[in-house]
Order: structure tokens, then sequence, then C-alpha cells
């Protein structure tokens, strides 16, 4: 089918394991290092195991998986997680196209929800919901199934019913008597929450998995490894979970893009009648690289604008930052991303317009660029099938998702 390279992809695919441990470690921070690879390899073997039976003494709200269940105790986490994209993880466009596929088909299923809907239940609900044509869909009148809730609370944090997370912020954690006296056994601690690996599971590909250029398609925990925020010791975590939030703001968050980038404009001048200046944007903040994926797309532009606002023809100067790719993934097609510390310099010299009243410089952000192109695609191609829908709620949801993360106007002489 058309849109397997897509789900195989970018659905989050491919064997992964946590990277292996760095090669010069005192001995005590190697055993720790130990401690954390063997707990991920085994807290993230996919596919995951079913939590099997509940514990006898469990009551309905201890034993669900269900994230507004979890949130009747943990609402601070719940509502943090109720607006980040890991609780959408299973929308419309994954969720398209999962619908053509056969309900027994769970080996293909796992292309995509191995790291979007992880857990075994999950897999037993979209199962399910595929074999029940009517059901098949989301329905926002009822409760949304398990599978339909993207990546919850559980998939990070339980597993054959045990709760798992770090330490306390003091460094504590309950011990097996203090457990037996807390609701659902309480928690086993693990230093693995904080620490990169952990992402690493769903957000990096593994050596032999695909590539283009040869350079995995998904290389984010690498890109930080090599950085020097790795070598400063800020985590994943530290700036996408700052003081524990369950946040994971990225690239679709303008806040996140002005703090992860340097915008500084130069020049302005009028020399001979043109215009120069230049323009600057640095990846300062961010610990991989500037876009890290395929997905997204900046614009770096110089212009100059007449007195109503509008931009003047053929004043526009402009630079991509993207590792561009056509929509069968078949092959690079270029790669402008800004590694950590790099920058683009855009220089601007062009004839000053009559009109023109003001130079403007931008940096606008397009973080679902591919996935917008890719849902045309199949609605041009009539590839959507049943999920055809869902297919156009998910490209217009990445229609919008665009936005201006700096704009700077500097005012020119009146001719």
């Amino acid at each position: 089918m058309a849109l397997s390279v897509f789900v195989v992809v970018l659905g989050g695919c491919g064997k992964r394991e946590a990277s292996p441990l760095p090669a010069t470690l005192s001995t005590s921070s190697a055993h720790q290092d130990a401690a954390v690879e063997t707990f991920l390899k085994k807290h993230w073997a996919r596919p995951l195991a079913a939590q099997g039976a509940v514990p006898a003494h469990y009551s309905a709200l201890e034993a669900s998986l269900a994230p507004a269940d979890c949130g009747s105790c943990h609402a601070e986490q719940y509502r943090d997680w109720q607006t980040a994209l890991h609780a959408h993880a299973m929308g419309p466009g994954i969720m398209g196209q999962l619908v053509n596929m056969a309900p027994d088909a769970r080996a293909e299923h796992q292309d995509c929800i191995r790291c979007h809907a992880p857990l075994f239940e999950q897999a037993d609900s979209l199962s399910a919901a595929l074999a029940d044509v009517s059901h098949a869909s989301p329905n926002p009148s009822k409760s949304p199934a398990l599978h339909e809730q993207g990546l919850i609370c559980a998939a990070c944090h339980v597993r054959a019913h045990e709760r798992f997370g770090p330490p306390r912020r003091d460094g504590s954690a309950p011990n097996t008597a203090q457990r037996t006296a807390m609701p659902h056994n309480g928690f086993a601690a693990s230093t693995a929450f904080q620490d990169s690996r952990f992402c690493a599971a769903c957000h990096q590909f593994q050596p032999g998995d695909f590539a283009l250029n040869s350079k995995l398609l998904e290389n984010t925990y690498e890109e930080w490894k090599a950085s020097r925020h790795a070598r400063e010791g800020r985590s994943c975590q530290s700036c996408h979970m700052p003081e524990r939030r369950h946040l994971w703001r990225g690239v679709h968050d303008p806040d996140m893009v002005r703090a992860a980038i340097q915008f500084v404009p130069e020049g302005g001048q009028i020399i001979g009648g043109a215009v120069h200046a230049a323009l600057t944007v640095r990846n300062a903040g961010a610990g991989h690289y500037f876009p890290t994926y395929v997905t997204p797309k900046a614009i770096v532009e110089i212009e100059q604008i007449a007195s109503d606002g509008h931009a003047l023809p053929d004043t526009r100067v402009e630079r991509v930052i993207q590792r561009q790719v056509p929509l069968d993934i078949s092959r690079e097609i270029a790669d402008t991303r800004l590694p950590p510390d790099g920058e683009l310099r855009l220089d601007y010299v062009r004839p000053l317009q009559r009109a023109a009243v003001a130079l403007v410089f931008r940096l606008r952000v397009e973080p679902d660029d591919f996935y917008a192109g890719f849902y045309r695609s199949l609605l041009t191609g009539d590839l959507a099938g049943r999920g055809q829908q869902m297919i156009r709620a998910a490209l217009k949801r990445a229609e919008s998702s665009g936005f201006v993360a700096f704009e700077t106007r500097q005012s020119l002489p009146q001719q």
C-alpha cells in the first residue's frame, strides 16, 4: 500500500534500543549507567508485554490505565499532559492510515503504535476498533478508547501493574514497607526517567535503521550526545520537561523556538540605491539540530514593505532551514538544518523600491510541512480509503500549525 513508507519511517518505527554507554566513565558512573541501560532494555522491550493479572487488593481506580484516572491524584501532571502532543499522538493523521489496515495485522500496527500508543492494551484496543468498522473512527460523543489517547501516562510509568518513576526531588524513594501502605503499592524509583536515553527509545533510530544520504532519519539522541548540552549535563528532560512538568514542548511551540534561536538583524543601509542588510539565525539553545526531524520547515526572510504593510514584489530574499525529502522519502534533497551552535547568515542586497517604507526581518516556522504535503497527496490520489475524513482533518491541523517566531521592522528613508 502507498502508505507503508510513511507509516514505517515517520510513525516512529524500526528496532531501537537505548544507545550504548559512553566510552569513558568512572567505575561508579559506569555501574549507574549500566543499571539505567538494563532498566531501559527491559522497560522498552517492544512490543510491550501485557500488564497481566491485576493485584487482588487493587481498586478499580488503581488497576486503571486510563489517563483521566491517573489524573484523579496526579492532577497537575494530567493537566500538562492534556496540552502536550503526546496526548494527541494518535491523532487523525495516524488513525486515518491505521483504519485501512486489517484488524489482525498487529505487526503492521506496531510500525506506528510502538511509539504513538505503545501499551499491549492499546494494541488490543486498536485491533478491536478496526474489527468494528462503526467504531474505527474516534467518536467524540463517547469516552475515547485507550488507543485513541496516544502516549498515555501508563505507557511510560506502568509495567505489570507496577508504577515506575524518578526518585523524588530530594533523591528519596519509598521503601518496601512504605509502598505497601501507598495507593497502587507506591512506585519503584529509577534514575532512568531523568536520563536522555529514556527519550531515545522513541526519538532515536539505531545503526541499520532507515537512513538517507548515510544519515539516520531520526537521530535526535545522537545529535544531543555530540553537543555541548550533553557535555554540560543538560538532558532532554531539562528542556522538554522543566521542573518535571509533563509538557514536552518542541518545534510546534513559539516560545520553545524563541528560546532556542538567536535572531540577529544587521544593517539596513542604503548604498548606491540598494538596501544592504543581513540576518543571522543561530541555534543557540536546542541540544539537537534545528529542526531535528524531516517534518518541519523554517524560513528565514528579508523583504521590503509598503506603508500598507504588504510586501513589495521582487524584494524578498529567503533561505529554508530543513531536511528536505520527497513525499516517498526515497532520497535527501537538501539538508540545511542548524546543528547545536550552528548558524545561518542571510545577506540582503536589493534595489530600494520607491514605495518601500521598511525592511522586515522574519523567521517563520511550519512544524508540519511534510505532513501537509503528504496528506494532500493522499487526498488528491484517492489513497486515503476509509480514513479520508480523518486525513482531511489532519491536513487542516497541519496547515494551521505555522507561526512567525521572530519579526523585526526597520524603517527605510523616504524617497
